[in-house]
């Protein structure tokens, strides 16, 4: 059986040089990225009673250093999914990662810290101990949560313009989930379906 992701798809964020990498990234991983958003979306229609529309990421801001990280994203608007919650299947280099989203463009953030502050011990209920939280959807590093990191995240998102929410999972390249696709799809409803709590906190009308 052939793994999802191969050696040569982390390899891809090895290239040196902006239009190489690029180049690799848009033949190797974004159709594969999109295949995997687009069978993924009935089910997240499903959890967040939402239309979802696949983005694929374009890069298409970068004139110099070379992107180290990629993904597809499935949100509630066909124009766009920076602005909104949202669901991410990507890779780094290292890890591959399937999370809910809500990034520094997002409008949203005040609203959604303080309903987190108030919805603090449900969502801690809902959302597995394994899952890894981050602030900052550009570094590939994420944390378990604690209550600490929890009240920090939800402050953030409430008082710094630039903060974010990002949870869900990491799978190295040798996890067992990216034995098949069936596998990893798996993973990915799974994460859907416990970070949709996440994407309930969000007050806004799809577009």
């Amino acid at each position: 059986m052939t793994a999802l992701f191969t050696k040569q798809d982390f390899n891809v964020f090895s290239i040196d040089g902006l239009e190489e990498r690029m180049e690799e990234l848009r033949s190797r991983l974004s159709p594969k990225l999109e295949m995997l958003a687009s069978e993924l979306a009935p089910y997240a229609e499903q959890v967040t009673d939402h239309d979802m529309y696949v983005h694929v990421a374009k890069h298409a801001r970068r004139t110099k250093n070379p992107p180290n990280d990629t993904w597809s994203a499935l949100a509630s608007s066909k124009r766009g999914y920076k602005k909104l919650p949202h669901f991410q299947i990507g890779l780094w280099g290292t890890h591959v990662f399937v999370q809910f989203a809500l990034i520094y463009e997002s409008p949203l953030k005040e609203t959604v810290g303080h309903k987190m502050t108030e919805a603090k011990e449900q969502i801690l209920d809902s959302i597995p101990s394994h899952y890894v939280w981050s602030m900052d959807h550009m570094k590939p590093d994420a944390s378990p949560i604690s209550d600490d990191l929890f009240d920090k995240i939800a402050d953030r998102l409430q008082h710094i313009k630039k903060a974010e929410l990002v949870c869900g999972v990491h799978l190295q390249p040798d996890d067992p989930a990216l034995a098949s696709k069936e596998t990893f799809l798996n993973v990915c409803q799974d994460v859907l379906k416990h970070t949709a709590i996440l994407y309930e906190q969000a007050a806004f009308e799809p577009a």
